[in-house]
């Protein structure tokens, strides 16, 4: 039978000062000032639409990512956690993450987001070096960057992420271990370090740079993840790397096939309905304009996820990580059998890609090397 999961919640910020050639999120270049209050209101409205969906639960975790959220106001953030957690409670230990452009925040703001109640911030790097952050669009420099991470270290925020990106246009192996070295130098607890890849929708997808050929990518994925391991940071997801016990839990909620409300312009959510027997997932308004407007509901879509999905949807998100998983979580997530896997399992198995015990599976390292291939097995 269905079980309840944790639940984490989603708060989509979708201005931006520029639009980034590489990226494909519901982003919109500012134009004049943020309505913020305006927006603020509009995202707890949104939130009391959707409070069938707590059904009991407190809140496991808060990410409020974008665009760029740092152009919201502390004081601006500060009125938002103390609305949301007047509508649902949070659990003692909630993580809350802040998205920041190192471009878009100030040193005093990191120490005010922080007296907001953000305990953690993901700060979108990307490079070290000023040649890729240009070819990036990046409206930081090199300081900024290394300044952001000096300055949470310096008002005591226990965790923070730098995002970084590898298979930049023009890229060689010393460029990439460069701004790896450089971030760990850096000494954040969490690293998010991942291969820049081309996009429908984007300015790269039109008018694409020269990226590095597949040898000089497959030389940079192992020299890095030798150098990380080497600095005592753990792979625990694709592109998830944390000193030990600093994994991201919003994360972590996320590809364990935990549920989470999205609030916001085109904002996502994941919900399971144990008394209706399924799972749905939501979709919001996705322009600012459209979102808005007050005569309308913020809800764009809210479907049914197909039980002949549910396999494959829970191993999309499971697979990501490192750690194994077990039948009886697959049987509580999804509402399904154990032995809706086995024919799909037994195919990975004879392949080396996964391995089956008895109460839990462990995806191979060849299975996280061939994780498409892996996938595939389980779509039908």
């Amino acid at each position: 039978m269905l079980q309840l999961p944790p639940l984490s919640l989603y708060v989509h910020i979708p201005w931006c000062i520029e639009k980034c050639p590489y990226c494909d999120f519901n982003s919109h270049k500012l134009k004049g000032d943020i309505p913020e209050q305006e927006y603020l209101n509009a995202l707890i409205d949104d939130l009391k639409q959707d409070l069938r969906f707590v059904q009991g639960r407190r809140l496991f975790s808060i990410f409020i990512g974008g665009g760029t959220p740092s152009l919201i106001s502390a004081p601006g953030i500060k009125w938002l956690l103390e609305n949301i957690q007047e509508l649902i409670a949070f659990n003692e230990d909630i993580e809350i993450t802040l998205e920041a452009n190192p471009g878009a925040i100030e040193n005093q703001k990191i120490a005010d987001f922080k007296s907001a109640g953000i305990n953690r911030f993901s700060f979108g790097v990307q490079s070290f070096q000023q040649e890729k952050l240009t070819k990036l669009g990046r409206i930081h420099g090199v300081d900024e960057a290394k300044t952001a991470a000096k300055q949470a270290h310096h008002v005591g925020m226990k965790t923070f992420n730098l995002d970084l990106m590898h298979g930049l246009p023009n890229q060689s192996l010393e460029d990439a271990m460069s701004d790896l070295n450089t971030a760990i130098e850096l000494n954040p607890t969490h690293l998010s370090w991942y291969q820049l890849t081309i996009e429908p929708n984007t300015q790269y997808f039109s008018h694409p740079p020269k990226l590095p050929d597949d040898e000089t990518l497959w030389s940079i994925q192992e020299a890095g993840l030798k150098l990380l391991a080497e600095h005592g940071y753990q792979q625990y997801e694709i592109s998830g790397y944390s000193r030990l016990g600093w994994q991201c839990q919003h994360n972590l909620n996320y590809w364990r096939f935990g549920d989470y409300l999205g609030i916001g312009c085109g904002a996502h959510g994941k919900l399971s309905l144990p008394l209706e027997n399924k799972i749905v997932r939501t979709t919001k308004i996705k322009h600012p304009k459209g979102y808005l407007d007050s005569s309308r509901a913020y809800m764009d879509d809210c479907i049914n996820v197909n039980k002949e999905d549910l396999v494959f949807e829970y191993m999309m998100n499971r697979l990501r990580l490192m750690e194994s998983f077990s039948f009886s979580e697959f049987e509580d997530y999804t509402g399904l059998k154990r032995s809706a896997l086995t024919p799909a399992l037994q195919q990975a198995e004879q392949k080396g890609l996964i391995s089956v015990m008895a109460e839990t599976c462990q995806v191979t390292e060849l299975g996280h090397r061939y994780l498409n291939e892996l996938l595939t097995m389980f779509m039908d």
